[in-house]
């Protein structure tokens, strides 16, 4: 899979280089679930465990899942926790992880990489207890098509990864049709001038 390739590649720069995106995800995904209490998480895209540390903060057990395994090797040497579990998955295929037992699905940064989101959302449905949350952080809709996309520099040059968007009536139909409910959605920008977002952000409710 070139995407996961192209990740494997990045994976020893990603937590340092000049990233507004990933900056602005972290800072988002603390302000939506701030407010909520987790105890079991699935982190979906989990990366470099970026996020990790911080639902670490709140959460019982963590299992993060990804199909980078330089990113994953990364998110090991940072977070030497049992309470955490990482494996190398192709979100694309089945999930290995039991159904009915997160009370907290995550997902940042990924879908824009998933070609068809429908199969995405009913496997993190799947996974949730009843009343349990979806939580969505990806690049706006609008930054997609003014042509930002996930990309970066490296000695050969500058890598544009593979990537398929979604529109805002995408997530909210087929959040819809698995049965979410919505509960959240705000919209992040770089800075107060609010001219265009860089991330929209969902909470959903099984």
């Amino acid at each position: 899979m070139s995407i996961s390739k192209d990740y494997n590649k990045w994976a020893n720069i990603y937590d340092e280089n000049n990233n507004k995106t990933r900056d602005l995800d972290a800072l988002a995904t603390k302000r939506m679930l701030s407010n909520y209490s987790f105890k079991k998480v699935l982190e979906l895209g989990c990366g470099t465990g970026k996020n990790t540390l911080w639902l670490l903060e709140h959460a019982d057990e963590i299992i993060g899942l990804d199909f980078s395994e330089e990113m994953l090797k990364k998110a090991t040497e940072k977070i030497k926790n049992k309470s955490v579990s990482f494996l190398l998955t192709d979100l694309n295929d089945p999930w290995p992880i039991s159904s009915n037992y997160f009370d907290l699905v995550t997902c940042s940064l990924t879908l824009e990489h998933i070609a068809s989101i429908a199969e995405f959302f009913k496997k993190a449905y799947n996974a949730l207890q009843k009343g349990g949350q979806f939580f969505i952080s990806e690049l706006h809709p609008i930054k997609q098509y003014l042509g930002s996309k996930a990309q970066f520099e490296s000695n050969v040059g500058r890598i544009d990864l593979e990537v398929y968007p979604h529109h805002l009536s995408d997530y909210l139909d087929t959040a819809k049709h698995i049965g979410f409910t919505l509960v959240a959605l705000q919209e992040f920008f770089d800075n107060e001038n609010r001219e265009v977002p860089r991330l929209i952000t969902f909470l959903f409710k099984k």
